[in-house]
Parts: C-alpha cells; sequence; structure tokens
C-alpha cells in the first residue's frame, strides 16, 4: 500500500506540475520570472527551491545508506530538475520502498 500511495502521488505531481507548466509555455509566460512576479510565489519558489535541494541530498545518501544503485538516484535527482521534484521525490520513496522490501525478504539488510 505504502509503495502504491507514493507512485499515486508521482504521478499526480508528474501531471499536476507539467499541467501548469504546459499552459505556462503555450501563453508564452516567462516562467521563471513568474517564480517571484510577487511575495506569495517568491515564498512558494523558495520553499520548493530549499525542499528540493533537501530532498536530492537525501535522495543521494539514502540511496547509497540502503544500497541502491547510484544511477536511480542520480537520474532521479535530474528528473527533480528537469520534470519537478513533486514528481522524483515521491519516485525515490516507492522505489526507495521496494528496495528495502526486497532486501528484507532476502535478508540483505538490517531493519535499523
Amino acid at each position: 500500500l505504502v509503495f502504491v500511495v507514493y507512485l499515486g502521488l508521482s504521478v499526480i505531481g508528474l501531471v499536476g506540475t507539467w499541467l501548469f507548466n504546459v499552459r505556462s509555455i503555450a501563453a508564452g509566460e516567462d516562467y521563471l520570472a513568474g517564480w517571484f512576479a510577487n511575495s506569495a510565489s517568491s515564498s512558494a519558489a523558495v520553499d520548493l527551491l530549499v525542499v528540493a535541494v533537501a530532498a536530492s541530498v537525501f535522495m543521494i545518501v539514502e540511496a547509497r545508506r540502503v544500497g541502491m544503485r547510484p544511477l536511480v538516484a542520480l537520474l532521479l535527482v535530474v528528473s527533480g530538475v528537469v520534470v519537478a521534484i513533486a514528481f522524483a521525490f515521491p519516485l525515490f520513496l516507492a522505489l526507495r520502498h521496494r528496495h528495502l522490501n526486497a532486501a528484507l525478504r532476502t535478508g540483505s539488510v538490517a531493519t535499523a
């Protein structure tokens, strides 16, 4: 169930962000200027950027800690920048959950 919830959040993050991205591009808006167009959007932009950096560091460190392939974490960090962190981070959590469950079944990872 946890895996499915994370995957669902990842899909929502992908679709939700790209609906607005495509709309912005189609309207010819300056995408990055929109991030800092007013105080509210600036606050949200800084909030998102800090969380994205923290999530990226966490994905790299946690992937190494639990024995996931480094390329997986790297691709997810890149997709967080190119696609959306709202897509990449829940996808990382889903893959991490699946990886840990498989490792527990085979006895190849400690539970701590």
